[in-house]
C-alpha cells in the first residue's frame, strides 16, 4: 500500500479482527447468510430498490434514484482508483488462518467496493426517505460484516469504505441542493 505502513499494534488489531471474524463465517449457517448478504450487495438489492423509489415516488422518485446511480457510478470509479493506487492484497492471500468463503470479484482488499456503495446509496437515500433508516443502515451494516467474515477484506477496508461512502453520499446531498 502507497504511504505510511500501519503500525504493527493496528495492522495486528486489524489481523486478529479478520481471522476471528473469519473463523465464525466458517460455521455453515453463518457463511450461508453472509454470502447472500453480500451477493445482494453486489448491486441486485440497490438497483431494484432505486427502480421501487422511481416506480413508487413520483418524479421525486425518479430524482432520487438518478441521484443514487449517479453518486454509485461516482463511487465505483473512486473505488476503482483507489484499488490500482493500494494495491492491498486481500486477507485470504496475506493471513494465515483466512479462507475465502467466496470468490472476490477483483483482485485487491483496499477500500470495500460493496461496503463504499451501501454506505453512499444508504446516505442518499435515507436523506429522502427517513422510514427507510433502520432498514438500510442495518443491511450497509451487514454488508460491511460479511466482507470480512467471508475474508475477502480486512476490517481497515470496511472502515475506511464507510468513511469514504458516508462522505460521496454527502457531498451528493449538498451538491443537490446547491445545483437545484
Amino acid at each position: 500500500m502507497n504511504g505510511a505502513p500501519p503500525s504493527p499494534r493496528r495492522a495486528s488489531l486489524d489481523r486478529r479482527m479478520c481471522v476471528a471474524a473469519n473463523r465464525w463465517g466458517a460455521r455453515r449457517a453463518i457463511g450461508i447468510f453472509f454470502g447472500a448478504i453480500s451477493r445482494l450487495g453486489d448491486g441486485v438489492f440497490w438497483y431494484s430498490l432505486m427502480t421501487v423509489i422511481a416506480l413508487v415516488g413520483g418524479w421525486h422518485g425518479v430524482a432520487v434514484a438518478v441521484q443514487m446511480a449517479v453518486t454509485g457510478l461516482t463511487a465505483l470509479m473512486l473505488y476503482r482508483v483507489l484499488k490500482r493506487w493500494t494495491r492491498r492484497p486481500r486477507p485470504f492471500r496475506t493471513c494465515p488462518g483466512v479462507i475465502a468463503h467466496v470468490p472476490p470479484l477483483d483482485e485487491f482488499s483496499f477500500p470495500s467496493g460493496h461496503t463504499l456503495q451501501a454506505v453512499a446509496f444508504t446516505v442518499v437515500a435515507v436523506a429522502h426517505y427517513p422510514i427507510l433508516a433502520p432498514f438500510l443502515i442495518g443491511f450497509a451494516a451487514l454488508i460491511g460484516a460479511s466482507r470480512v467474515v467471508l475474508g475477502l477484506h480486512y476490517p481497515s477496508d470496511v472502515l475506511a469504505a464507510t468513511v469514504i461512502g458516508a462522505g460521496l453520499g454527502s457531498l451528493s446531498l449538498w451538491a443537490e441542493r446547491v445545483l437545484v
